[in-house]
This record gives structure tokens, sequence and C-alpha cells, in this order.
């Protein structure tokens, strides 16, 4: 991967029809790969990290909708604590992976292709757990919209529990000759995309998925105030200087898991997990 740039101005669906693209390229060649261990995690395991599990707390029997679930290795990781999953992707590569680990593991989960903001068109029902992960806002232009879906789909009496990368990690940095914190980009996004040059995914390092792809940066209180407006009340925000993958080349994974600034960077928020839960 390289710097990262602001992208031209244009349609947002422009740019997440070109990350569709790639994501449907790279998906299958990440789920051969050896470091994704997906013949690993047919035989068992749960990989939610435990902060995750002990935020969420016990899901047995309850129903739980994970936005934006990739292969499904993390929704099927709760179907194995309990919960009754249903995991949605807009790639379809993403969502036969998923189906076809589903079958060796949860039978009864289900597996949707489609876009977050066009859930209402594929999907019925509400959930007692809305949940997403590492990695996933900054795919979305739209905040207020994404807002009003996880609201849609939240169950009276119901949670919304978001874990991702710090907005203010996105500021500095990521390339490889830099062993520093060196803020490259604005906290406020004017509004387009920025784009890098996507070359090897982290999980297939062995591959080329040559192409552009396209992210949206989100400040906190924009991330806050959307859900607010949607309905919902902030139950915590907790912020953590840590992350669940090597955003930066200097990063330390450490014996909990994840990865941290070695110690003699001053520490910064890398990451944040927030609960909000919609009023009876």
């Amino acid at each position: 991967m390289t710097g990262r740039e602001r992208a031209v101005a244009e349609d947002p669906a422009v740019y997440m029809a070109e990350n569709r693209r790639q994501w449907e390229s790279w998906t299958p060649r990440k789920a051969a790969s050896a470091r994704s261990g997906l013949d690993g995690f047919r035989r068992g395991g749960v990989r939610v990290h435990r902060v995750e599990r002990d935020e969420v707390g016990d899901v047995s029997g309850r129903t739980l909708l994970h936005l934006q679930s990739h292969m499904g290795v993390r929704t099927l990781s709760w179907a194995r604590l309990g919960a009754r999953v249903t995991g949605v992707d807009f790639s379809a590569e993403g969502t036969a992976t998923a189906r076809s680990l589903a079958r060796a593991i949860a039978p009864s989960a289900r597996f949707v292709c489609a876009n977050v903001y066009d859930l209402p068109e594929h999907l019925d029902g509400t959930f007692d757990v809305v949940y997403m992960s590492h990695g996933t806002l900054g795919w979305l232009p739209d905040l207020g919209r994404w807002a009003e879906i996880v609201a849609r789909f939240t169950a009276p009496g119901g949670r919304f529990h978001l874990f991702e990368a710090h907005p203010t990690a996105w500021l500095f940095d990521q390339r490889a000759d830099a062993r520093e914190l060196c803020a490259r980009h604005g906290y406020f996004s004017p509004g387009e995309p920025l784009r890098w040059r996507y070359r090897r995914p982290h999980a297939a390092p062995g591959t080329d998925a040559d192409g552009w792809e396209y992210c949206w940066g989100h400040g906190m209180g924009a991330i806050v105030t959307s859900l607010v407006a949607a309905g919902l009340a902030i139950g915590h925000l907790h912020e953590r200087p840590f992350v669940a993958w090597p955003m930066f080349p200097f990063l330390e994974q450490r014996d909990d898991g994840w990865w941290h600034l070695p110690d003699d960077i001053p520490s910064v928020p890398l990451s944040f997990s927030l609960m909000a839960h919609k009023p009876l």
C-alpha cells in the first residue's frame, strides 16, 4: 500500500463501486491464504477479541446483525458464543465464503449480500445486537444514512456496538520509511475520500491486487452525533492505545493480540469502542 492522497471529487457511488471491484478481486486470494487460517477456524475457536466479548456481553439466544461482515469469521464467532447471527457484506465473494464456512459451523446463520445503505430492501426485522468492527466506517461516505440504518435494525431495548480505528490514527503517515507519528492528513474531511494504491492484502502477502481504493474519514464528533440524531442513546465511548491490525509498519503485536505503539513513541488513541442503545 502506498501513501494516501485526496481523490478528485465525484459521485461517492463511483468510489464505492471501485472498492467493491477490488474486494471481489482479492477476497478469494485472502480466503485461500494460510494467514487467514480458515481451515483452522472451521475446526473451532472464536476470533473476537476479549475486549469485544466483555463489552458486548452474553449473546446466548440473542439475535445479532453484523454489518460489513466480510468472510463471516467474526459473525460465526458470535454464533459459536450462542448468538443467532446474520451477516451483511457488499462483496459477493465475501458472502459466498461466509456461507461456505457457515455450513460447517452454524448452518442456521444467514449471510446477505448487500450494500449497507440498501439493506432495508434485502432484510426485514430488528435485532437485539447490531455489531460492526475494525476497518468498516471508512468505506461509508454518508454517516447520517449509516446511523439511520443502524437504528432501523436495532430492536427497541437493543444495542449497537462499534469497534473501530480511532479517527486520530488516520491523521498520521503510514509509509514504511517513517518510524514516527507524523501528521499527514487533516482531521476534518472535506467530503471527498482519500485514495491509495492497493497492491498486496495484509492477509495474503504473496499475491498482487493492483488498483485504487477509497476511504472516507469521519471525526469522532460526527460519528457520535449521527447516532444520536438517529435516535440512539450513547452508553459508552472508550478510547484505546492499540488497534486490531498493523496500520503502521512499526506497531508491535503483544501477548494481548492487539497492535501497540513502541514504548519510545508517545501514546495516542489508535482505536475506540462505542455502545449505543435504542430506547424502549
